[in-house]
């Protein structure tokens, strides 16, 4: 008996320094494990789950927001439209999952933005984003229409995603430069993809988006992020890989339906 004594006072030992120095989440903390617990739902496909967590996190941010967290106006905006965004996903029946990933994991990274003391979440996809962006130059460089078309769209996709996060972290003039490059690749696509000087912007684009990603780069993020980072950046490439695909069959059923069209 004296010994099962001995022991359970041992255990306590142990575990009494964590106990001691274990710190209670704050609420922005809080904010942040719930919208990382709606992405885990949407991963499984548990979209009424991700829903009730969403609303969850709709009720907490007004607490916290009521009671003097100093979120600054474009905070409180860039949170509100995420949000909105993320909750229509995960209850509109005719989005494919694809889609409401895109959408839950954008606000995920918003929230993350806000809450980080390390290393953001969004700097983390540098790699998905950077190889996208390579291999779209890559088409351009090598006149290859279909290739830039279908990773172009893929790039703008992934761009998406993480943009209202950069935009936490990054100051809004820069945010404003990268968003008109942008804007401007897409939209001038066929020059992008035949004049020298429209290659340019997007030499300049690269350069932009480099910068940003090398000023956000730390020795070390939070090791318990590790995972979401990992698990974030890989469902984003496979999102992006289908989503460009399908973009990319699509836009040739329809060249060969105005073919026909004109052979008739």
């Amino acid at each position: 008996m004296k010994a099962k004594f001995i022991l359970l006072f041992s255990v306590l030992i142990m575990f009494a320094p964590f106990a001691a120095y274990a710190e209670p989440k704050s609420p922005v903390e809080e904010l942040d494990k719930i919208s990382d617990e709606a992405l885990q739902m949407v991963k499984l496909h548990r979209y009424e789950d991700a829903n009730r967590l969403l609303e969850h996190f709709s009720e907490e941010f007004l607490l916290v927001t009521g009671n003097g967290r100093p979120f600054s106006m474009d905070e409180l905006r860039i949170i509100t439209v995420a949000h909105d965004e993320a909750s229509e996903a995960v209850a509109n029946g005719d989005l494919g999952h694809a889609e409401r990933m895109n959408r839950v994991t954008k606000f995920r990274l918003v929230i993350d933005a806000i809450a980080s003391t390390h290393q953001p979440l969004w700097a983390e996809m540098e790699d998905p984003i950077m190889t996208v962006f390579n291999n779209m130059k890559t088409a351009v460089y090598e006149g290859d229409n279909d290739q830039f078309q279908s990773n172009l769209d893929s790039f703008l996709a992934l761009y998406n995603v993480i943009q209202p996060s950069m935009k936490i972290d990054i100051n809004p003039e820069t945010i404003q430069k990268v968003d008109a490059k942008v804007s401007f690749i897409d939209q001038y696509r066929p020059q992008v993809l035949q004049e020298a000087s429209s290659r340019e912007e997007l030499e300049a684009l690269e350069s932009d988006l480099q910068n940003i990603f090398d000023d956000m780069t730390e020795d070390e993020a939070d090791p318990s992020l590790w995972w979401v980072m990992i698990s974030t950046g890989s469902i984003i490439i496979l999102t992006l890989s289908y989503v460009g695909w399908r973009k990319y069959k699509g836009n040739n059923e329809k060249t060969r339906d105005v073919q026909k069209e004109r052979k008739n």
